[in-house]
């Protein structure tokens, strides 16, 4: 038998879906990741956490993962089996899959060489799912534990960017305690904001993607729908003033000799939508301009914000950074995404198979980089 025949096929496990409110946005990302990751030089093995946080083994099809007739999947549908439930080892000598479901004895998988969490928001993005893989001394794609949990917490992020130099706009933010120990005092708050920056506001969970629970304020009028709302996906919200100008983002990604950014690329203002909220980004499909139409140095200017970011956070891997380029022609940051989307339309692989990273090249180079990594401080 030849050498290539009996040579070892790095095992990646594709774990998506999760307990946060972007767990469909998850599913339809690792059904584009699972279609184009090369099967020749990687084993594969799909594992679904559901909305109630079992791990479960899941079919292996990416058709079934697609938002069909505005239609979202969920990882329920795709899980094969009854109650089984899947357990990564957290003994770091031991990369051992298992598969155990009630009065059964318990299935090996085999090793896992390296994760690929496409997981977005808390539980999974927010450095929880890294914390258990560090425990496990298992490989993973992405950024680590401080990383990802700066990069999900829009409040520290913009501190961590502050205190690097990076323009920032202004905030302000209600912590759950604020709400519980005096709820008027904490709206007030808000409107002394909008007293002093004007409106309208945008009031956002401040540990969330995908636009999930944000409203754009117009007036007193609709503040409380607004927070209430924001608060529905996560008790800490942020408040932020309008930024007038474009919106811009730009890839960040990791490449043997350090992080390199990607042609940037704008989006649009939407018509059908009062700002780019959910519904523009996965079922009406808004298209964003890639390459971004920029003069060469505001090009250059967003590419080099961007690739400080991602060593202001402490990332690895990958980062899409989104910026506002105000009508004075300055650039702010809005925010990074540590796990950005990998949908077909998702601005991430747009931006680098625009700068002639292909879509499979670049899951590639992913899992490349993660295993180059070792856990533990590095």
């Amino acid at each position: 038998m030849s050498s290539e025949t009996t040579s070892h096929k790095p095992r990646v496990a594709v774990v998506f879906g999760g307990r946060s409110s972007e767990h469909a946005i998850s599913v339809v990302t690792a059904g584009a990741v699972l279609a184009a990751i090369d099967r020749d030089k990687y084993d594969v093995l799909p594992i679904g956490i559901t909305t109630d946080g079992r791990w479960a083994l899941t079919a292996d099809d990416p058709a079934r993962m697609a938002i069909t007739d505005r239609r979202l999947p969920n990882v329920a549908e795709l899980a094969e089996g009854g109650d089984g439930a899947v357990v990564l080892s957290a003994d770091p000598t031991n990369r051992e899959v298992v598969y155990s479901e009630p009065g059964a004895v318990p299935k090996v998988l085999g090793e896992v060489d390296v994760v690929f969490p496409v997981l977005h928001g808390p539980y999974g993005e927010d450095g929880t799912l890294q914390g258990l893989l560090e425990l496990s001394g298992v490989p993973y794609v992405g950024s680590g534990v401080l990383a990802s949990a700066v990069g999900q917490d829009k409040d520290y992020m913009k501190r961590v960017f502050a205190s690097f130099g990076l323009p920032v706009g202004p905030y302000e933010v209600i912590r759950p305690r604020e709400w519980e120990r005096d709820a008027a005092g904490a709206r007030r708050k808000i409107v002394e904001f909008a007293g002093e920056h004007g409106w309208p506001l945008f009031v956002k969970p401040a540990r969330a993607g995908s636009s999930m629970g944000i409203s754009k304020v117009d007036d007193l009028a609709g503040l409380d729908e607004a927070i209430e709302e924001a608060r529905r996906h996560d008790p800490k919200i942020i408040v932020e003033s309008l930024l007038r100008g474009r919106e811009i983002e730009c890839g960040v990604l990791e490449f043997e000799d350090g992080p390199r950014a990607s042609a940037p690329a704008e989006i649009p203002p939407v018509t059908a939508h009062d700002f780019y909220d959910f519904e523009a980004k996965y079922i009406d499909s808004a298209a964003g301009i890639v390459p971004a139409p920029l003069t060469a140095q505001q090009t250059a200017r967003v590419q080099e914000l961007a690739v400080e970011a991602f060593e202001a956070a402490s990332c690895e891997g990958l980062v899409r950074a989104d910026f506002f380029l105000l009508d004075d022609g300055e650039f702010v940051i809005n925010e990074i995404n540590t796990l950005p989307g990998f949908t077909p339309i998702s601005m991430y692989p747009r931006m680098w198979q625009e700068s002639g990273v292909s879509y499979p090249e670049l899951i590639d180079r992913l899992l490349q980089a993660a295993l180059r990594r070792s856990t533990g401080l590095r």
